[in-house]
C-alpha cells in the first residue's frame, strides 16, 4: 500500500495545485485506488467520491448505466473503462474520472479474460484508456497492480495536461 500512497501523493499535489477534483469507479481493484487517494492528507480538497462497481446491478443503480447503454460493450474492456470513467466524472461533477475493470483472480472472468487482466480509463482534460495483463493468478497482487496502473496513468495525464 505504501507505493500506492506515494503515487497518490503526487496525484494529490497536482490536483491541489490546480484546484481540481477526481472521482473513481473501480471494480477488481476493490477500492484500493480510492483508499490510496484518501490516505493522502488533504484528500477532501480533491477527492469527491468513488464506487466499487463490482456487479451488473451496481452498474445499473450506482452508476446509472442501463443495459441499453451496454449494447456492444462488455465488462472488462477498454470501451467499458472509458464509459465508467466518463460516467463517474459526470455523476460527481469532477474534473477527472478514473475507472478500473478487470479480473483479479485466481481465475479469469466469464468474458474469457485471464486473471491479471484489467482495463483503466481516465476522463478529464486528458483522456486515455489502457489494458494491463499481469499474467498472474495472485488476486491481491493483481489488485495492487491494477490500482498502481490506474494511479500512474492519472499521474501521467495530469503531468501532460499541465
Amino acid at each position: 500500500m505504501k507505493e500506492l500512497i506515494e503515487i497518490a501523493g503526487r496525484v494529490a499535489d497536482r490536483l491541489i495545485a490546480r484546484k481540481q477534483t477526481v472521482a473513481v469507479a473501480e471494480s477488481s481493484a476493490g477500492g484500493l485506488i480510492s483508499a490510496a487517494l484518501l490516505a493522502v492528507p488533504g484528500a477532501s480538497r480533491y477527492f469527491l467520491g468513488s464506487a466499487v462497481v463490482y456487479t451488473r446491478e451496481a452498474r445499473r443503480t450506482v452508476m446509472d448505466i442501463p443495459d441499453g447503454d451496454m449494447k456492444g460493450i462488455r465488462s472488462s474492456s477498454e470501451p467499458y473503462a472509458r464509459l465508467l470513467a466518463d460516467q463517474i466524472r459526470r455523476r460527481l461533477a469532477s474534473d477527472w474520472g478514473v475507472s478500473e475493470t478487470g479480473a483479479a483472480g485466481p481465475t479469469g472472468n466469464r468474458y474469457g479474460d485471464a486473471a491479471g487482466h484489467s482495463c483503466i480509463g481516465i476522463a478529464g482534460p486528458g483522456q486515455s484508456v489502457l489494458t494491463i495483463e499481469t499474467a498472474s493468478a495472485d488476486r491481491v497482487a493483481n489488485m495492487h497492480a491494477f490500482a498502481r496502473a490506474a494511479l500512474m496513468e492519472l499521474d501521467r495525464q495530469l503531468a501532460q495536461s499541465s
